[in-house]
């Protein structure tokens, strides 16, 4: 009896005038929120900087940015192709974008297929192209470049377009096939079974219950692989030769000045990227 009846008091010592005094909230629960804003900040600020002076008046005799506020204007988004080079270097780099995220989807989703199916003796070398996977992920992009410098003098193949779709292709395959096979992991292939002893032959199998089983990563992989291609300097530097992606002509333009448009063309391509989330998030919200 005395031990019920004494039950009660442990819960909570009664305060002054007989409340229940409240338990002390410890100032460390605020580290962590505290930590992750400010990493959100250091993420967010230099793109909120672009966007900003995207908009800022310039008072010099040439269009060059200027970190001096000097009033606000959407002169440079209506002049957003004034600037020689820049727009065909932009869409440039969209077309290097798609091409090199089509194919490197393409061929990623059927590598990553293949890693996950078939085991030795049918798949021989297995563990070693999961390795080259992982070392090109790994590989600075300065090695990557070089070496693929050095194999198109080699071959003698002329820096273009087409050096530079082979090298984004290149680095691009090993991001959507990991990202592929990881979606396919626990993948259960009775759905497959049923469908053939349906009567469904491999194509209208992988067509109707393989793919939009694993489109997910497949889509997570395309977006990973367009991101990748759109951002690159490294190698695009060292294979561009004459056709001049968006990254490197920036670069080039920094010896001179970097001209207002470019900061619209950023904050285009942020645009983008924030609306394809928005609609990632409102499909997977109505899927639910």
């Amino acid at each position: 009896m005395s031990a019920v009846a004494t039950a009660p008091a442990t819960e909570a010592a009664p305060g002054p005038a007989g409340r229940p005094r409240r338990p002390r909230r410890r100032w460390t629960r605020f580290i962590l929120p505290a930590y992750s804003w400010l990493i959100i900040a250091y993420l967010v600020f230099p793109i909120a900087v672009m966007i900003l002076y995207s908009f800022n008046r310039v008072t010099t005799g040439l269009p060059q940015v200027s970190f001096a506020w000097n009033g606000f204007t959407t002169q440079w988004y209506q002049q957003w192709s004034n600037v020689s080079g820049l727009t065909s270097a932009f869409w440039l780099t969209i077309r290097l974008g798609i091409a090199s995220t089509v194919l490197a989807t393409v061929l990623g989703t059927l590598l990553a297929l293949a890693l996950v199916r078939y085991r030795p003796p049918r798949f021989r070398g297995k563990t070693l192209v999961e390795q080259v996977l992982f070392l090109n992920i790994a590989a600075p992009e300065i090695v990557l470049g070089a070496s693929l410098l050095g194999l198109f003098v080699t071959v003698t193949l002329a820096r273009g377009f087409l050096t530079l779709l082979l090298a984004h292709v290149m680095f691009s395959i090993a991001y959507v096939a990991i990202t592929v096979r990881a979606r396919m992991a626990g993948f259960d292939r009775s759905l497959e079974e049923a469908a053939q002893d349906l009567g469904a032959n491999a194509w209208v199998t992988f067509r109707k219950i393989t793919l939009p089983l694993i489109m997910p990563g497949v889509l997570a992989g395309a977006l990973m692989a367009f991101a990748l291609s759109i951002d690159d300097f490294v190698t695009s530097n060292f294979v561009s030769g004459s056709a001049v992606p968006f990254p490197v002509w920036v670069y080039g333009a920094t010896r001179i000045g970097i001209p207002p448009q470019v900061f619209v063309f950023g904050t285009a391509i942020f645009s983008v990227g924030i609306l394809c989330a928005i609609a990632s998030i409102v499909v997977g919200r109505r899927k639910a």
